[in-house]
């Protein structure tokens, strides 16, 4: 590390991801907005899923000021967050095998929808077998990951797979083995990790390539509004009352 302040150093760090994903996904990023599109433009319904701390970027997604009211929250118990006691049960969990099929089978994602699967490494078991098994039932995945892992680790999946394998669109977070941008001599171990900031804002970029899709057809993007704004809370009322058949997240 240079002489600057460690702050600083991981202002640069996440700037210069988001610089590389920008550029290097702009692409994928357009894809992945216009299948959300797509799908809201035929009938379907949005989900994100992810473990652990992925998860906090497909939450970023749902019920959000800003965001599209059909995203809903693929949840698996005991591995969305670390509200969970003991934390490590979560990431004990993302490596079960027959996990996502069980819970797809007892979700409302049918054929025609589209889901967003989050995950850095993408080589635990509960995210490979969830892409596989929804694109069997004819749902379109979205991955979000960082494809480095995919060369430098071993996938835990029975397959041999990752979940960038498995999926219609795969977007790369470009963040390194490891998730800590970093080092210190008098620290022994790396440290800030960046995937959060860095997934949450090429998901939101993806979210307003979206929008404005819908937009450029004629159809007005089911948006949400702040509550805390004059209107806000009418304006969303609307919105649910139109879509509700399409909002898991209210019943």
């Amino acid at each position: 590390m240079s002489d600057s302040k460690p702050a600083d150093q991981f202002f640069d760090a996440a700037i210069g991801l988001l610089q590389r994903v920008r550029a290097e996904e702009a692409e994928n990023i357009e894809a992945a907005g216009t299948l959300l599109a797509d799908t809201v433009a035929t009938g379907g319904r949005l989900f994100a899923f992810g473990a652990g701390h992925s998860s906090l970027a497909a939450q970023d997604l749902v019920y959000r000021a800003g965001g599209l009211a059909l995203m809903n929250l693929l949840a698996v118990p005991g591995a969305v967050g670390v509200d969970v006691v003991p934390a490590t049960l979560g990431s004990a969990l993302e490596r079960v095998d027959g996990l996502a099929s069980a819970v797809l089978d007892s979700s409302p994602l049918r054929e025609g929808d589209a889901l967003i699967i989050i995950s850095l490494s993408g080589r635990n078991a509960l995210p490979v077998e969830m892409a596989m098994s929804a694109r069997a039932r004819g749902v379109k995945v979205i991955g979000v990951t960082s494809v480095a892992y995919a060369s430098e680790t071993k996938s835990r999946h029975v397959s041999g797979t990752y979940l960038r394998d498995h999926c219609d669109i795969v977007l790369d977070s470009k963040i390194a083995v490891g998730d800590a941008e970093l080092t210190l001599d008098t620290i022994p171990a790396p440290f800030a990790p960046a995937s959060t900031v860095v997934t949450t804002a090429l998901l939101q970029a993806v979210m307003a390539t979206a929008a404005a899709s819908l937009a450029d057809r004629g159809i007005e993007p089911p948006l949400l509004r702040s509550g805390n704004v004059d209107g806000g809370l009418d304006w969303n009322s609307r919105v649910f009352e139109k879509y509700g058949d399409r909002i898991f997240y209210r019943h």
